[in-house]
């Protein structure tokens, strides 16, 4: 990774023929002509060679509860700097941050030094990479999570997953958390309304989830992604894996191109009663009633962390583990 006369070369491409270059670094592969711009927005083939244009360019720099992400086991009731590209290698229609992963909304410069030295200035426990698509910064995200962690702190990733093996592989050992949204477990969803692949998705989440913490959020749509098959199915996906993976229910609302009414509270109710039957940590998130917001030990029933919206209210754990009886409650940082 260097920067050149054109700017910031990308990390994972190759040369094919008549001029063209083809990114590596999602599944989708893009094969550029000279001059033009990859689907996610931020590769673009100047002169023969890839160049990551979005290279340091933030549309937001905020300091987030750690909550916001949602991480619910990893540092409860810290708070994390948090920054974003533009762009996405999906085309979701539902999207809720569309004028950033979908148009081009105004940048500032940071660079990865600057945005270490940002994290500790705020106090911040690190630096979240978060809002549209943080993989497609991939360049990026790599130098500053070196930076980050050279500082002492903490790397998080809030993601749609969608990256080939290798550069996950070369990323993971610099990510202390990742938030990873599985928007449905039908490739047809994927497909029509998300305009991208689910395996890929769930091939980093098997990844992902021996190497760092892991935590899953899933968007449920009303009359697109809401059955009990599905909720059946993602359960079971992630309980092969590890029933402690948290899982977080998120209500959806009316944006971009999508009309269709905002989710029930009773779906998200649904989805719960069912993903509990095998997993020991569910959520429900965007909404404001607390009664699943809260982490129950899965061994004596106490309230190991208390939540009020995005604020801690009390904590009961002492190394990863409920304070009342001992038992695994897969917390990090406390």
């Amino acid at each position: 990774m260097k920067t050149g006369t054109s700017g910031h070369i990308a990390a994972y491409w190759a040369i094919r023929d008549k001029g063209r270059v083809q990114c590596l670094l999602c599944p989708f592969e893009c094969l550029l002509d000279d001059g033009k711009t990859g689907i996610c927005g931020g590769k673009r083939n100047v002169d023969s060679s890839l160049i990551a244009i979005n290279y340091a360019l933030t549309t937001s720099i905020n300091l987030d509860p750690i909550e916001k992400k949602p991480l619910y086991h990893f540092y409860p009731g810290s708070k994390i700097l948090s920054i974003g590209p533009n762009g996405c290698n999906f085309g979701c229609q539902f999207c809720q941050n569309y004028a950033i992963s979908q148009e081009n909304a105004p940048t500032r410069h940071l660079s990865p030094q600057e945005a270490a030295i940002a994290v500790k200035e705020t106090g911040s426990v690190g630096l979240a990479y978060t809002y549209a698509e943080p993989l497609i910064w991939f360049e990026y995200v790599m130098d500053a999570s070196k930076a980050v962690r050279e500082a002492g702190l903490k790397n998080v990733l809030v993601t749609n997953g969608f990256i080939n093996p290798e550069p996950l592989e070369e990323l993971l050992p610099l990510t202390d958390a990742m938030n990873i949204d599985i928007k449905s477990m039908d490739p047809a969803f994927y497909k029509k309304i998300c305009h991208g692949k689910l395996e890929p998705v769930l091939e980093t989440v098997r990844r992902s989830a021996s190497k760092t913490h892991v935590e899953i959020t899933n968007l449920i749509i009303p009359g697109y992604n809401d059955s009990d098959e599905m909720f059946e199915k993602l359960t079971d996906f992630i309980a092969e894996m590890n029933p402690d993976i948290p899982l977080h229910f998120s209500r959806y609302h009316p944006d971009f191109k999508f009309t269709a009414s905002a989710t029930p509270y009773e779906t998200l109710l649904r989805a719960v009663t069912i993903a509990r039957k095998k997993l020991r940590f569910v959520y429900t998130g965007n909404v404001s009633q607390e009664k699943y917001n809260q982490t129950i030990c899965p061994g004596c029933g106490e309230t190991v962390i208390g939540r009020h919206g995005f604020s801690m209210t009390r904590i009961a754990v002492k190394n990863g583990r409920c304070s009342h009886c001992g038992q695994w409650v897969n917390v990090v940082g406390c």
